[in-house]
C-alpha cells in the first residue's frame, strides 16, 4: 500500500470527453494509516432474479438443516463455492398471492412482500423494494444510485396476464409502490450509464470506425494517477483498466456484427447479444466493473423475467421453459426444468467466483457483498408461493457460508430481506409482510 498524508477521495473521477471513469477501491485512499489500520469497503448488495419456480426437492437439501447437508441437483454446481452459499428453507411470500396473478404477483412482489394491484390501466400498485430501501443509504455516495439490468426485452407492454400489467412482469425493482425502475437489457446503454458517452449515432459510429476506448478520453489523468501510486495501487488500476476495456470490445465486437448485417439490408434494433450466455456474462461484466468502481452499491438483476417462455438447446432443453414449468409431473419435462434451474446456479455461481478472485479493500470483492439469488415461485407447476428458492453468497455484514438454514414453512421472505438490510447497515422495521428478522442468518 502507497501511504501519504493526502488521500486519494474515494469519490474521485477520471474525466474525459463525454466520460467519467470511477476508480476502483485503492490504498492511497486512505491517509497516513496507523500501524494497525485497514481500509475500509463499502457494502455491495445485488438481487439475482429466477423465474418460473422449482422443482423443491430439486433445490432444497434434505434434513433439518446445518453445514453438512448434501446438494441437491440444481445446487450441485455451487459446491466449489460452498463456503461462500447459505441455502434457505421454508421462506414464503404469502402476502403476494392475493388476488391472483401468479407470474405477475410473484415477479413483482418478490422483494416487498406486497401484493400487486389488479389493474389493466396506469394505477399499478406493489410496494417499495429491498434494492431501493438499500440504495436509499448506499447509494447516496455512488455516481449511480442502483442499477437494473435484464436479458428480457424491455418494450413488453399492454396485458400479460389475467387482467394484470406487463409492467409487473417487467419490473422486478420499485422505488415507490407506484413506480417501478426500467431495466436495461443493452449493453451499450449499460456501459454508457456507468461511465457516459456521446449518445448520437453518428458519434458511436466515429468510435466503432476508429476503435476508440472511452479510456483513452481519460488518458492524460490516468497516466498522472498511475504516475503518483505505490505498486500495488498501480497493478489494481491496471486489472480494472483492463476489465473495462475488455467489457467494451466485446460491445463494440456485437455492434460491428451488427453494423455488417445493417449493410446486408438486415436492421437489428440494438446491441444485444444473440446468445443468452454471453449476453448473461457481459451483464455481469458491466455489474463486475460497476460494483468494483463503486460506481453503484446496490443492483437488481432479472435472469429472466416471469413467464419467460426461453429454450434452452445448448443445453439439451428444446422446449419453452414457462410451459416446461406446468410439467403435470411428466417426468421427461421435470427434467428438463431440473436442467434449466442447474444451468442458472451455475452462471450465479461462475459471477460468485469472479468477486472472489476480484480484489478490494482488504480482502476479495466478494468478502464485502452479499448476493441474493431466488425467484417469487416455489413450486412452479402450481403457482405455489411457499417455500421460495433462496441463495445468499458472500461476506458483508459476517455472512457465513456453508450452511442450510430450515425455518418453519411459510417464514415471511421479507424476514430475511429485514436481515439482509441489517448485514449492509441499513435499518428498516417492515417491508411488507415482515414479522421480525430471521434468527441464525
Amino acid at each position: 500500500m502507497f501511504i501519504t498524508n493526502k488521500a486519494i477521495s474515494r469519490r474521485q473521477l477520471l474525466r474525459g470527453s463525454g466520460a467519467a471513469v470511477a476508480l476502483p477501491f485503492l490504498g492511497a485512499m486512505v491517509p497516513a494509516l496507523g500501524a494497525n489500520a485497514a481500509p475500509r469497503s463499502p457494502p455491495r448488495l445485488a438481487f439475482f432474479y429466477m423465474p418460473n419456480g422449482i422443482v423443491p426437492a430439486s433445490f432444497h437439501p434434505a434434513g433439518d438443516g446445518g453445514r453438512d447437508y448434501a446438494m441437491t441437483p440444481v445446487l450441485a454446481p455451487l459446491e466449489a463455492v460452498r463456503d461462500h452459499v447459505t441455502v434457505l428453507s421454508g421462506l414464503s411470500n404469502i402476502a403476494t398471492a392475493r388476488g391472483g396473478g401468479g407470474h405477475s404477483s410473484a415477479h413483482s412482489g418478490w422483494l416487498n412482500g406486497a401484493p400487486s394491484k389488479k389493474t389493466e390501466g396506469s394505477d399499478i400498485r406493489a410496494g417499495k423494494t429491498l434494492d431501493q430501501y438499500a440504495a436509499d443509504s448506499l447509494g447516496a455516495d455512488t455516481i449511480l444510485r442502483s442499477l437494473e439490468l435484464t436479458t428480457e426485452s424491455s418494450i413488453v407492454s399492454g396485458l400479460c396476464e389475467l387482467g394484470y400489467s406487463c409492467v409487473y412482469r417487467n419490473s422486478t425493482s420499485w422505488l415507490t409502490p407506484t413506480t417501478p425502475l426500467p431495466h436495461e437489457n443493452d449493453p451499450r446503454r449499460v456501459f454508457e450509464r456507468l461511465f457516459g458517452s456521446e449518445a448520437t449515432v453518428s458519434a458511436r459510429r466515429r468510435e466503432l470506425a476508429n476503435d476508440r476506448s472511452i479510456l483513452d478520453s481519460v488518458g492524460d489523468e490516468l497516466s498522472r494517477l498511475r504516475r503518483s501510486l505505490g505498486i500495488g495501487d498501480r497493478r489494481t488500476i491496471d486489472d480494472y483498466t483492463t476489465a473495462i476495456r475488455d467489457v467494451e470490445s466485446r460491445i463494440q465486437k456485437i455492434e460491428r456484427s451488427q453494423a455488417r448485417d445493417l449493410s446486408r439490408g438486415m436492421t437489428p434494433p440494438t446491441g444485444i447479444p444473440e446468445d443468452f450466455e454471453d449476453h448473461v456474462k457481459i451483464l455481469f461484466d458491466l455489474l463486475l466493473v460497476a460494483l468494483r468502481g463503486d460506481i453503484t452499491r446496490v443492483s437488481c438483476t432479472q435472469v429472466a423475467r416471469e413467464n419467460s417462455n426461453r429454450s434452452y438447446p445448448w443445453i439439451g432443453v428444446n422446449g419453452g421453459h414457462h410451459a416446461i414449468t406446468h410439467h403435470g409431473n411428466d417426468p421427461v419435462k421435470v427434467a428438463q426444468q431440473i436442467k434449466i434451474d442447474t444451468y442458472h446456479v451455475s452462471l450465479f455461481k461462475d459471477f460468485i467466483e469472479t468477486l472472489e478472485a476480484t480484489p478490494d479493500g482488504d480482502g476479495t470483492l466478494l468478502d464485502h457483498a452479499l448476493l441474493v439469488y431466488g425467484g417469487g415461485l416455489g413450486d412452479g407447476n402450481t403457482h405455489s408461493f411457499s417455500n421460495l428458492p433462496l441463495l445468499i453468497a458472500g461476506g458483508a455484514g459476517g455472512h457465513r457460508g456453508g450452511r442450510h438454514l430450515k425455518y418453519p414453512m411459510d417464514t415471511p421472505l421479507m424476514n430475511a430481506g429485514l436481515s439482509l438490510l441489517d448485514k449492509v447497515g441499513v435499518h428498516v422495521d417492515r417491508v411488507g409482510d415482515s414479522t421480525g428478522r430471521l434468527a441464525g442468518l
